[in-house]
C-alpha cells in the first residue's frame, strides 16, 4: 500500500511538471528540497524512494534546528547582558549618590531641631567613640613630630608611667590607663596644631604640668596622648605698675615668687611644693594663705585657652574689673582641663608685706584649738594664715626628722602674721592672749627670719613626714573637705575616731581659718577598702554639714560621684551641658569632674 501511495505521489508530481528525483536534486536548492521532502509523508518504518529523510530523520532534524536556534538566542542575550551590565552598575551608583546628595540638600533646607534642654542628664549622653587604632595613633605620632619635632614626642616607658599616676595620688591607675605618647609643645600655636590633629583623628588628650595633683586628675583613663607643658615655663611679662604678670602654664609658684621678690612683689596662692600655674588653675587651688588672700580664683585675670578643636581664645583683657560678657576666666578655673588647655595666664600680684612672722601654740584637744581659732576669726584679727596639725601629725614630724626642731606631740596651731612691724607685733600679742584663754599648753613666735622658717617648716613637711611612716606596700591617700567653721571641730574629731577604728594610720592637717582640712592615710592593697570607707564617711558627713567634697584639691576621679549629692543632679547635668558644648567629642581629660559615660554595676559607692 505504501509503495502504491508513493508511486501515485510521484506520478502526481510528474503530472504537474515536476522533474524527476535525480534531476530535481541537481537543480533545486537544499532548502527547497527539504521543503519538498517535508511535503512527502511516509511511515517511520519506510524509506521514501525519493531518497529524502525518514520520519525519524525529520524529527531529529527538527530538534537539532530548535536547539541551534535556542543557542543563538542565549548567545545573543548573554552578549546584550554583558554590554548593559556596566551601564546598569553606573546607573545604580549614580542614583545612590544623587539620592544621598538630594537628601543632604533637603536636610540643610530643613535642619534638625536643636536640643532644647538646658541640661544633659547622663542617660542622654551618646556613647563617645575615640579612634585608638594602632594605625591612627602611629599616623598621629608622625603628625605630632612634624609640629613639635621628633625629639619632643616621647614613647619612653618612664615618661608614660610618670604621666599615668603618681605615688601620692589617691587614685591608682590601671594597666591600660596610659598615654600612647607624651607631646612636649613650646608655644600656644603648637598646642593648637596638636589639638587639631587630635580632633580630626578623635584621639583623647590629657594636659600635664607639675603632676602634683592628688585625686587622679591626669590619669589617662581613655588612653590617647598626654600634653606636657614642661617646655612652656617662662614668665613672659611683668607689668609692675599694674601689679600683674603673664606666665606660661609650667611656671612653678615658688619660682615665680623668687622672681617677683626682686621687685618687692609676691603671688599669694601657695599649694604644695612643685605645683605649677597650669595645674593650680585647673584645680582652683589655694594653700595656707587662703584665709587672708583668697584662692586661685581671686588671682587670675585672664587666660589664653586652646579648645578641643584647636581654636585659641583669650578670656579677658588685663583690667582688674570688667563687665564684658560671660566670665569665661572663672569657667576654666577648676575645670581640670576638661573644657580647654590653658597656655598663658595673666595673674594678679601684690606688694610684699613690710613684716611677717609665725607663731605656734599647742593644745590638749582639737576642740580647744578650734575654740581659739573661733575667737581669732570672730574678733577680726587680720592674721595671714591659721593651720592646724593633729597630735599624730606632730609625732610623724618628730619621727621623720625633717625639721631641726622637736615638737610637742599635741594638736598644734600655726599662725602666720603679715603687715607693718607694729601691726604684726600687735597681732601676735592678741593671739597669744586668746590662745592662753582657750587652754594652750605653749606659745612660741619667731623673732628672726631663721626662726620663722624653722617654725613654719613643720607645716610644709606634713605630707612628706607622714609618707616617711609608710611600710612596704603602703600608698598615701590625701583627701580634703571643707565645712562651715563652726562644724570643723566636730568633723575632725569624728574622722579621727574613724581612723582609729579602721586600724589604719593617718594624720590630719587643716586650713582651719576657712574650715578646710586634709586627711592623710596610709593603706595597702589589702586594707584599701577600709581607707575608702573612712574617706567616704568623711565626705558624706561634710556634705550633710552643708560643706563641700573638696576645698582645694579638686574633683578628679575620686570625688566625681559625690558632686550630685553636694550640688544636686540638675547642677551636675548643667555642667555636663557645658562640657558637651565645648567638647562634643569628649576628647579633653575624659571621665574627670563629671561622668560622660554610664557607670558599671557597683562602681559607685552607696550614699
Amino acid at each position: 500500500m505504501s509503495r502504491l501511495l508513493s508511486r501515485q505521489g510521484q506520478a502526481t508530481l510528474r503530472s504537474l511538471g515536476a522533474p524527476s528525483s535525480s534531476a530535481a536534486r541537481a537543480t533545486v536548492p537544499r532548502n527547497t528540497l527539504v521543503g519538498t521532502w517535508q511535503s512527502v509523508r511516509c511511515y517511520a518504518n519506510e524509506k521514501p524512494e525519493s531518497g529524502g529523510p525518514s520520519f525519524k530523520g525529520q524529527m531529529l532534524e527538527s530538534i537539532s534546528s530548535r536547539i541551534a536556534r535556542e543557542k543563538q538566542e542565549r548567545a545573543k542575550f548573554a552578549e546584550q547582558r554583558q554590554n548593559t551590565a556596566g551601564s546598569r552598575h553606573w546607573a545604580i551608583t549614580f542614583m545612590f549618590v544623587a539620592g544621598a546628595l538630594g537628601s543632604y540638600y533637603l536636610g540643610t533646607l530643613s535642619p534638625r531641631d536643636p536640643d532644647s534642654g538646658s541640661t544633659v542628664p547622663l542617660s542622654q549622653v551618646r556613647p563617645w567613640k575615640h579612634n585608638l587604632g594602632k594605625a591612627n595613633l602611629e599616623a598621629a605620632w608622625a603628625d605630632f613630630a612634624a609640629i613639635v619635632g621628633k625629639e619632643n614626642v616621647s614613647t619612653v616607658e618612664s615618661d608614660l608611667s610618670t604621666h599615668s599616676t603618681s605615688h601620692w595620688s589617691s587614685y591608682s591607675a590601671r594597666d591600660h590607663e596610659r598615654p600612647f605618647c607624651v607631646v612636649f609643645p613650646a608655644t600656644t600655636e603648637e598646642v593648637s596644631e596638636v589639638m587639631k590633629i587630635c580632633h580630626s583623628r578623635k584621639i583623647p588628650v590629657v594636659g600635664y604640668s607639675g603632676g602634683t595633683s592628688l585625686e587622679g586628675h591626669f590619669t589617662p583613663t581613655a588612653g590617647g596622648i598626654s600634653i606636657d607643658f614642661g617646655r612652656m615655663n617662662k614668665v613672659l611679662k611683668l607689668h609692675k605698675d599694674d601689679l600683674d604678670v603673664v606666665v606660661q602654664p609650667a611656671v612653678g609658684w615658688e619660682l615665680l615668687n623668687e622672681q617677683l621678690s626682686k621687685d618687692n612683689l609676691f603671688f599669694p596662692p601657695d599649694p604644695g611644693p612643685g605645683a605649677m600655674i597650669g595645674g593650680m588653675i585647673g584645680t582652683g587651688c589655694s594653700g595656707t594663705n587662703a584665709y587672708r588672700y583668697g584662692t586661685m580664683r581671686e588671682w587670675v585675670l585672664s587666660l589664653t585657652v586652646v579648645l578641643a578643636d584647636g581654636t585659641v581664645i583669650k578670656t579677658r583683657q588685663r583690667p582688674r574689673k570688667s563687665s564684658a560678657g560671660y566670665d569665661l576666666t572663672k569657667l576654666f578655673i577648676g575645670s581640670e582641663g576638661t573644657l580647654g588647655l590653658v597656655t598663658e595666664a595673666t595673674l594678679k600680684v601684690t606688694v610684699k608685706p613690710q613684716s611677717t612672722s609665725v607663731a605656734v601654740c599647742a593644745f590638749d584637744s582639737i576642740r580647744q584649738a578650734a575654740d581659739c581659732v573661733a575667737q581669732v576669726v570672730g574678733q577680726g584679727v587680720p592674721v595671714a594664715a591659721v593651720e592646724i596639725l593633729d597630735d599624730e601629725q606632730m609625732k610623724c614630724i618628730n619621727a621623720a626628722g625633717t625639721t631641726s626642731k622637736s615638737w610637742k606631740e599635741a594638736p598644734t596651731l600655726f599662725f602666720k602674721f603679715s603687715g607693718t612691724d607694729r601691726g604684726v607685733k600687735e597681732q601676735i600679742q592678741i593671739v597669744k592672749d586668746m590662745a592662753k584663754a582657750t587652754g594652750s599648753k605653749s606659745f612660741e613666735f619667731a623673732k628672726s627670719e631663721e626662726e620663722k622658717a624653722e617654725l613654719w617648716s613643720a607645716r610644709k613637711e606634713a605630707l612628706w613626714s607622714t609618707q616617711a611612716m609608710a611600710k612596704d606596700g603602703d600608698r598615701v591617700w590625701t583627701g580634703d573637705v571643707a565645712v562651715p567653721m563652726s562644724r570643723l571641730p566636730e568633723l575632725i574629731e569624728l574622722t579621727k575616731d574613724d581612723i582609729k577604728k579602721s586600724g589604719l594610720y593617718g594624720t590630719i592637717v587643716g586650713h582651719v581659718g576657712d574650715g578646710n582640712f586634709h586627711i592623710i592615710l596610709l593603706s595597702n592593697d589589702q586594707n584599701r577598702p577600709d581607707a575608702e570607707e573612712v574617706v567616704h564617711t568623711m565626705v558624706k558627713r561634710a556634705v550633710e554639714m552643708e560643706g563641700t567634697v573638696t576645698g582645694e584639691h579638686g574633683v578628679g576621679l575620686v570625688k566625681r560621684d559625690y558632686l550630685p549629692h553636694e550640688l544636686g543632679e540638675a547642677t551636675v547635668d548643667t555642667m555636663r551641658k557645658l562640657k558637651t558644648a565645648l567638647d562634643p567629642l569628649y576628647l579633653l581629660n575624659p571621665d574627670k569632674v563629671i561622668r560622660t559615660r554610664k557607670p558599671k554595676a557597683g562602681e559607685i559607692a552607696e550614699w
